[in-house]
């Protein structure tokens, strides 16, 4: 869509998923206000960038120095490239949760058996102490609320990669104002509040699940199931901050994404593995192990 700079004039193109951009003559950052709509909800909260520039690249170039030694050689001399602090929507899910649940619960207690064993080539009866466990049944009822669970209404940065990135401090949440992302790449939401609010719910009965687990008596438990029921849900358009960097590592490869909390500075990517690396490694090992099991043989036959 085609917006006026209120500073210089100029008409300046916006991508359709984003709603904000920088003038390129007079540098004035604009933002498009859109009515609002289903499709297009106007974001309810925003969290600001902690992170600059020269700090997010610095981060980038520790994680690429320090990856596991398969990865491919040039990650430790890659050069990065369209650094891009992004605006990048997620929802805000909270909802009040109904559980019934099932498992079954051990009890550990101790035994004293006997039992026989051979020693100096005679028959001996010994004793010792084992463990054992004993399960019985147990069901219940679990309420309460689950909060904050962020999910992307990006398509442009996977859920997976949101998580990667996790956690973001939403005590520093500030209500959306077009100021705040004036001068930045702001997206708007490409997934559907459908799309989302199904991935919201998933995370949430994982997290009771996970929440019933550490809650169960005993000393071991089994079988857990839970039946939940999500009601008075909220779901709420976040804008997160992400820094965006493209490391190329090689000159016939296509460059590696990589995320970077705007927060935190946690860094995500998929680094690729260098196969020559793990096929000589192989190879290493098992030219170690014939070694090893030549001089066990050269040393059994003397």
């Amino acid at each position: 869509m085609n917006l006026r700079c209120q500073s210089c004039g100029a008409e300046l193109v916006v991508a359709a998923e984003s709603f904000s951009t920088v003038c390129p003559y007079c540098a004035a950052p604009s933002v498009v206000e859109r009515p609002a709509s289903e499709e297009r909800p106007v974001p309810s909260f925003a969290l600001g960038f902690a992170l600059t520039r020269e700090v997010a690249t610095e981060r980038v170039k520790h994680w690429l120095r320090t990856r596991h030694p398969w990865t491919h050689g040039g990650l430790k001399r890659a050069s990065l490239q369209d650094v891009r602090g992004v605006y990048a929507p997620a929802w805000l899910y909270s909802a009040r949760a109904e559980s019934r649940y099932s498992a079954s619960i051990g009890e550990n207690y101790q035994e004293t058996e006997t039992y026989t064993t051979t020693e100096n080539g005679k028959t001996v009866t010994k004793t010792r102490t084992v463990t054992k466990t004993e399960w019985r049944s147990l069901q219940g009822e679990h309420s309460e609320y689950v909060l904050d669970v962020l999910v992307t209404a990006s398509r442009g940065l996977p859920n997976a990669e949101l998580e990667a990135l996790e956690p973001f401090d939403l005590r520093a949440l500030a209500r959306y104002e077009p100021a705040l992302v004036a001068g930045w790449i702001a997206e708007e939401p490409s997934l559907s509040r459908e799309e989302s609010l199904r991935q919201a719910r998933e995370e949430s009965r994982e997290r009771i699940g996970r929440r019933l687990s550490a809650f169960m008596p005993g000393d071991s438990h089994r079988e857990l199931r839970h039946d939940t029921r999500l009601e008075e849900e909220s779901l709420d358009v976040c804008l997160v901050p992400v820094w965006v960097l493209a490391a190329r590592y090689a000159p016939d490869a296509p460059p590696l994404r990589v995320v970077v909390n705007g927060q935190s500075g946690e860094v995500f990517g998929q680094a690729p593995v260098s196969w020559a690396k793990v096929l000589l490694t192989v190879l290493a090992v098992l030219a170690l192990v014939l070694l090893l099991a030549w001089f066990s043989s050269r040393g059994g036959g003397r």
